[in-house]
């Protein structure tokens, strides 16, 4: 009996902290930070979400996007190291040393599909870590230009244009490189196309 009452002395307190800390943690704190980007960033608590001119949302900036090669008409996103190529529930890169006879076949059959003037981007050729990188370098896109200015029946400095204004600057000015998000390029071209 004595036994008994000082397990029960033990396990009352730390039943009753576990139930306290499991609102706080599981219940509170959750809906405080939901709360708090709900309120200042709205666009970005919600997925990033890109939605088209009629409010149908069509992906995310997050997330990369499956534009390849055989569509001569858009620019090509990078590739994706994923099965199937941009799957968000199996994140993850190929794992293929430099040195590996897979990944120089698959970077040699990449380099004869693009086929352009001057040494190919070095992320038009190899996955991202994720395989799922939603942007390119602007060189990339500078690359593309001439096909998909042919395919469109658009001028390159049409082409362009459309790429220097689809750059996201570096963040503060200094952190990273330029890029371009890959599907909000491609909805500007089609944009552009429209007019």
């Amino acid at each position: 009996m004595q036994a008994q009452k000082k397990t029960t002395k033990i396990i009352a307190p730390a039943l009753t902290v576990f139930a306290v800390l499991t609102v706080i943690t599981g219940v509170v704190y959750p809906l405080a930070m939901t709360a708090i980007a709900q309120a200042t960033m709205p666009y970005q608590a919600n997925g990033s979400l890109i939605k088209a001119s009629d409010g149908k949302v069509i992906g995310s900036a997050l997330l990369g996007q499956a534009f390849d090669l055989a569509r001569e008409d858009y620019f090509a996103s990078r590739p994706s190291a994923t099965t199937p190529p941009y799957n968000a529930a199996s994140s993850g890169a190929s794992n293929l040393a430099a040195s590996n006879p897979a990944f120089k076949k698959a970077i040699a059959a990449r380099q004869i599909a693009y086929a352009g003037s001057g040494p190919c981007p070095a992320d038009l050729l190899c996955a991202s870590g994720s395989g799922l990188d939603p942007d390119i370098s602007v060189s990339a896109a500078r690359y593309q230009a001439r096909r998909v200015a042919k395919a469109r029946g658009l001028s390159q400095t049409q082409i362009h244009a459309l790429i220097d204004s689809c750059i996201i600057k570096p963040q503060l000015g200094i952190l990273g490189e330029p890029r371009i998000n890959i599907l909000s390029l491609n909805m500007a071209l089609d944009h552009e196309s429209k007019r």
